[in-house]
C-alpha cells in the first residue's frame, strides 16, 4: 500500500541502501547487485527473493545463492565471480560506512522521514499518517512559495510531480 500510494505517485521519494550485518548478509546484497545490473526494479525483485527465502540462505548461504541467481539467469560460475569481486564489496563497504559515519545509522531496518531518524519495524505503521502529513505541508509551502515543476521522465515518458 506505501508503494502504490507514495512512491508510485511521486509523492514520496524511495531510497533503499543495503546495511549487511554479516558476511551472508553481504554476499546476498553483492548477488542482488550483480542480478540487477543498475536496474532497480530488478533489484528489488531480487531482495524480495533474497528475503523470502532468508532461513534458508542462513543455513545452506552458497546452494541458496547459487538458486537464487540461476533463477535470475546466472550461471553458477557467475555467482561464484560475483561473490568474489572485491570492487563490489568494496562498493558495499563504503555504503555501509556511509551510512554509520554521515547518516549515523546502526540498527536495522533505519527510516528517514524529513530528514529525521526513525528506527524499527514499528515506524511502518504510521509512515502513511507521516507521508500524508509531510506531503501536505510540501504542498502548502510550494503552493505559497514556489510554483510547481512537472518533469518527464526518461523511463516511462509520464509527467511527474517533484516535491
Amino acid at each position: 500500500m506505501l508503494r502504490s500510494r507514495y512512491i508510485d505517485t511521486g509523492k514520496v521519494r524511495f531510497v533503499f541502501r543495503e546495511f549487511p550485518l554479516d558476511i551472508k548478509a553481504a554476499a546476498a546484497s553483492m548477488l542482488a547487485r550483480c542480478i540487477a545490473k543498475d536496474d532497480s526494479e530488478k533489484y528489488l525483485g531480487a531482495v524480495e527473493i533474497l528475503f523470502k527465502q532468508q532461513e534458508r540462505l542462513m543455513a545452506q548461504t552458497k546452494d541458496t545463492l547459487i538458486f537464487i541467481g540461476k533463477l535470475n539467469g546466472m550461471s553458477e560460475q557467475d555467482v561464484e565471480a560475483c561473490e568474489k569481486d572485491q570492487a563490489l564489496l568494496d562498493k558495499l563497504a563504503a555504503d555501509q560506512r556511509y551510512a554509520l559515519d554521515t547518516l549515523k545509522v546502526d540498527s536495522t531496518p533505519t527510516f528517514f522521514v524529513n530528514g529525521e531518524t526513525a528506527e524499527g519495524r514499528d515506524v511502518v505503521r504510521g509512515a502513511g499518517r507521516e507521508a500524508d502529513a509531510a506531503v501536505e505541508a510540501v504542498k502548502r509551502f510550494r503552493a505559497k512559495w514556489m510554483p510547481i515543476r512537472v518533469r518527464k521522465t526518461r523511463q516511462n515518458k509520464r509527467p511527474r510531480l517533484w516535491l
